[in-house]
């Protein structure tokens, strides 16, 4: 007897596909607030990928075929060895891996800080056992950080620096007390997370070989596609780099973690179809967000819901004290995973089970400390 039914298809298909879906609990939220939105504001299915941010979706495809592909060379092991031989302490390592995150963080937006600091990181671990769980949340934890304090450090940032349209350095000058003390709390945080023990390096014993052509080539077209991805040449700049890597290192491509990718397609999706619910705008309305405080309230909340970046497009409309919402979706980068897409990269890149509740374990008491901080601020 066929297993398949006069249609063709499996009968049991739709429980496959959830069981599949089911082993990715991100993905699976995703699935059902999809629905549940669906059905409180349908939308055409057409309708939808106009709601998926494509540049940012290209751009990330671009820089995981680009970390993959120096990861694959060597490089990453290499510059592990060299980092643990000098620096002998976990501690050490944790509060340099925080700090380098923080700082690339600041120009290089925070997603991109990222795939050059959590890959590194895993390396490390690979050479030294390390706490690798609490060295990834922290590292994330440090992105979101360290970028609050430039326009380029993150997207919400970048979109009220546009609104605002006051000069670069008036935007640095206004978020420098809340990023510095968040990376001073993040700082005193690493201390307590880590020990000053002495790191094992038994598992060091072999000779770390680098590709040299495939790291160099992968280092000039990393800057290169980030400048074009900056200009808004995303896709060009991905067709060509998928391109030319299937001709030449097609397993560089094969190996990337397209899930990711999916993830972000619907988590665009949902938050965006989510912000434009009429019952989110109501209710910002009757709350009322004149006041500085109010505004920074309603941008840290919010984003625990929608993510910080549709929370600062919603919030705009409503309030013109870019600060105070700077200050709130900046604060409502940490907390839940979806606060922030880096938090849900830096989760996906380490490959750690168990690391969704161990990463709300640290980050939810952090955003409560955050938003005392920048409650006083304000």
């Amino acid at each position: 007897m066929s297993e398949f039914n006069a249609k063709g298809v499996r009968p049991d298909l739709p429980t496959r596909v959830w069981k599949a879906i089911a082993k990715e609990p991100v993905l699976a939220i995703l699935v059902v607030a999809f629905v549940v939105v669906q059905i409180a504001h349908p939308r055409p299915v057409m309708s939808l990928p106009g709601l998926v941010d494509w540049q940012t979706v290209l751009t990330l495809a671009g820089l995981l075929i680009l970390t993959k592909a120096i990861e694959l060379s060597g490089f990453l092991m290499w510059a592990a060895h060299r980092l643990v031989h000098r620096i002998h302490g976990e501690r050490g390592l944790a509060l340099l891996l925080v700090g380098l995150a923080a700082g690339l963080s600041t120009v290089l937006t925070n997603d991109v800080a990222l795939f050059a600091v959590v890959p590194l990181a895993l390396s490390l671990n690979k050479l030294a056992p390390l706490p690798i769980k609490r060295l990834v949340i922290v590292i994330a934890l440090a992105v979101n950080a360290g970028s609050i304090l430039t326009p380029l450090g993150n997207p919400q940032n970048l979109f009220l620096w546009q609104a605002s349209g006051v000069a670069f350095g008036a935007f640095v000058w206004a978020l420098l007390p809340l990023c510095a003390a968040l990376m001073a709390l993040l700082l005193v945080l690493t201390v307590v997370l880590f020990h000053a023990a002495p790191l094992d390096l038994s598992g060091d014993a072999e000779e770390h070989r680098v590709d040299r052509v495939l790291c160099g080539v992968s280092v000039v077209a990393f800057a290169v596609f980030v400048a074009l991805a900056d200009a808004h040449h995303a896709g060009p700049a991905l067709a060509a780099l998928a391109a030319a890597f299937l001709l030449w290192r097609r397993e560089v491509v094969f190996k990337i973690d397209w899930l990711l990718l999916l993830i972000f397609v619907l988590m665009f999706i949902v938050l965006r179809s989510a912000a434009a619910l009429p019952s989110i705008h109501d209710a910002i309305a009757r709350i009322g967000i004149h006041s500085p405080e109010r505004a920074f309230a309603a941008g840290a909340v919010l984003s625990q819901g929608i993510s910080n970046v549709p929370a600062a497009i919603v919030l705009a409309e409503f309030s013109k004290d870019w600060r105070a919402l700077a200050f709130g979706v900046s604060v409502g980068g940490f907390g839940v995973a979806i606060g922030s897409l880096a938090n849900l990269i830096a989760v996906r890149l380490s490959g750690e089970k168990g690391m969704w509740m161990r990463f709300h374990m640290i980050s939810i008491p952090f955003l409560f400390a955050a938003m005392a901080i920048g409650w006083a601020l304000v």
